[in-house]
């Protein structure tokens, strides 16, 4: 599956700007139910390619920032809400996780407290191939990769994030003026 392919379910699952991530996998699932077997494992070992190149520790320092804390399943579920978010702001915030500053949500979760994750997105592939054969999804080749827990910068080193992510720092660590 190209990449263009992998992303235009995302998008149009997105088209009309659902509600939730639930919404969008729902959808994507949907979609993707009526295609051939194999044509869904591949749509899931790409899903697992953009899991691997997101697994970054600067984005996972920004999910911790902006829920408060994240631990790995919440760092997975994270960018499962980032997908649903479509191609450009997985890009963007893959290429400088300080960017997710500019998302109107994530700016509105500085003040309400929101957490932002949805490991149903990244449950697609499977419930789709589940719905469409009946069987379990054959096992990926792609290794799905995040930074070890134990070599992590400290997410609490408030200085350090401040360097790393200032905008998003301004948001989530400096009191509201």
């Amino acid at each position: 599956m190209r990449t263009d392919d992998f992303w235009a379910v995302i998008a149009r699952a997105t088209a009309d700007r659902p509600g939730s991530p639930a919404v969008v996998a729902e959808r994507a699932v949907d979609e993707l139910t009526s295609r051939d077997p194999e044509e869904i494992a591949a749509w899931g070992r790409h899903l697992d390619k953009v899991m691997a190149a997101s697994g970054t520790e600067d984005l996972w320092a920004a999910a911790y920032l902006i829920n408060g804390g994240c631990s790995e399943e919440g760092f997975d579920s994270f960018r499962g809400w980032l997908i649903a978010h479509g191609r450009d702001v997985v890009a963007r915030s893959v290429r400088e996780p300080d960017s997710l500053a500019e998302l109107p949500a994530v700016r509105a979760a500085a003040a309400s407290g929101a957490v932002f994750e949805a490991g149903e997105v990244l449950s697609i592939a499977q419930s789709a191939y589940q719905q469409a054969t009946g069987t379990d999804l054959p096992p990926s080749d792609v290794k799905v990769t995040r930074p070890d827990p134990a070599e992590l910068w400290d997410f609490d080193d408030e200085d350090e994030m401040g360097k790393r992510l200032p905008r998003l720092s301004a948001l989530f660590l400096e009191p509201p003026e």
